[in-house]
């Protein structure tokens, strides 16, 4: 489990996807404890399966460049 010790950066603009998956994960889990997200379960999800993606994609392109501190 070496890949888990790598450090690399990240500028701004990378991130924003990350923090989207984060929040609508935030928001799958309050969708079991409040109805209003509850009608939203659908495009929460592929919002979720899209940015979880798109993070771990450029997390491994990021470690195969060799772009570390």
């Amino acid at each position: 489990m070496n890949f888990l010790k790598i450090k690399t950066t990240w500028s701004n603009a990378e991130l924003i996807p990350l923090k989207v998956c984060i929040a609508s994960a935030y928001l799958l889990v309050g969708a079991y404890f409040h109805t209003l997200i509850h009608d939203y379960y659908i495009p929460v999800i592929v919002v979720f399966g899209i940015t979880v993606s798109w993070s771990v994609y450029m997390w491994l392109i990021k470690m195969r460049n060799g772009k570390q501190e």
